[in-house]
């Protein structure tokens, strides 16, 4: 295998407005979440709500520790938004939110299960949003993939994570260092995390695309690891089209509500600019896969030609061995008529048939010579000699 080189760092020359010249700060841990004095329900939210905050105007104004609180806290301060980020919640923490916040059972009974198709649904004055993230993991050289579970609704953004990506505390980050955009409301936080989901896809094509090109080095090489290689990749990408591909119908979706619900035009602009990035991955993705069958059949065609090589050099070499084999079978016959004749009229009887014949030393050479030369004749013609 060749030897790994370097991973690009993800460069996107099309980054959206809101991110253009922003160098987010290091990052911070998530806030801390408090375990609550009692309650199995409670203790598991401990582990599972990453973190909860509530903004009025774009500017956070509160950090809850539980969903109860959250749920408080929201009720006691309108107008203003929560968002509730999750990760592999409990159903008993769902079905609290879907009672909280009127989420569709549907909905909720998908994002209780992993393993769901990207998709959006609108449920009333709730969207469900269904997105599959991935990331490039070098020392494997795998793609790893993630999913994620937004509801979105008129004052809540509720975020379920299934898998270690997407991570969405730069998202949450970069958004409050944001605060004009942050007030624009839930589609807007949607629209960042639909915009980081997507930038995450770069890096991957950059590493797939790397890995692709060691493997036509490596098909060419004869490296007997390839097929296994190819094989590995493209079910990666299969997985990859299948996040990706949804996408680009999603946004189209988005983009189509614009007027009916009032999306803001800023806003607007950035949704087409994540859309035209979802279609330029869509693309490469597509194309990667029609690489890799294309060097499938390549590699096939080489191996098939290398073992068509190595029995044709199999066949030639058994060839040359019967060619010999028959050679030497012909010598040994010719060479076997005059040892025949010898030993038989070497034995010492004393009656034996032209024993004492005056010819009989003359008669046997001849019948040796007879022998010897007519097999030779035989063998020549026979192009066994």
């Amino acid at each position: 295998m060749s030897e790994r080189r370097p991973r690009p760092a993800s460069k996107n020359p099309m980054k959206s407005v809101w991110r253009r010249g922003f160098t987010p700060p290091p990052a911070e841990p998530p806030a801390p979440v408090h375990a609550p004095p009692s309650g199995a329900a409670e203790q598991t939210e401990v582990v599972s709500v990453v973190q909860a905050a509530l903004y009025r105007d774009g500017v956070r104004v509160s950090s809850p520790a539980t969903l109860a609180e959250t749920y408080r806290e929201l009720r006691d301060q309108p107008p203003g938004m929560a968002w509730i980020g999750l990760a592999r919640p409990t159903e008993a923490e769902l079905l609290s939110l879907a009672a909280e916040f009127d989420l569709h059972p549907l909905a909720v009974e998908d994002a209780m299960e992993a393993h769901q198709r990207p998709k959006l649904e609108r449920y009333g004055e709730t969207l469900f949003v269904v997105l599959r993230a991935a990331r490039y993991l070098d020392a494997p050289e795998e793609v790893d993939f993630g999913e994620l579970h937004v509801f979105v609704g008129p004052d809540f953004v509720i975020t379920v994570r299934h898998g270690a990506a997407p991570d969405l505390s730069g998202v949450r980050r970069r958004m409050e260092e944001t605060p004009e955009l942050l007030k624009l409301g839930p589609e807007a936080v949607l629209y960042a995390i639909l915009d980081a989901v997507v930038d995450g896809y770069e890096p991957v094509v950059a590493g797939v695309q790397i890995d692709i090109d060691e493997i036509e080095t490596e098909v060419f090489r004869g490296d007997p690891e390839v097929s296994r290689r190819i094989y590995e990749l493209s079910r990666e990408m299969v997985e990859f089209q299948r996040a990706t591909r949804p996408l680009v119908g999603m946004l189209h979706g988005l983009m189509a509500g614009f007027s009916k619900y009032g999306t803001d035009e800023e806003l607007q602009r950035y949704l087409r600019d994540v859309a035209d990035h979802v279609t330029h991955t869509s693309e490469r993705v597509d194309g990667f896969r029609q690489a890799l069958t294309e060097i499938l059949t390549v590699n096939a065609t080489l191996v098939t030609q290398q073992q068509n090589a190595e029995m044709r050099a199999l066949a030639e070499a058994g060839f040359e061995q019967n060619e010999e084999i028959k050679r030497i079978s012909s010598w040994a016959a010719i060479l076997f008529a005059p040892t025949l004749v010898g030993t038989i009229y070497g034995m010492n009887f004393d009656h034996m048939p032209e024993l004492h014949w005056v010819f009989g030393y003359p008669f046997a050479i001849a019948l040796m010579a007879v022998v010897c030369t007519s097999l030779y004749v035989i063998f020549k013609r026979k192009d066994w000699l």
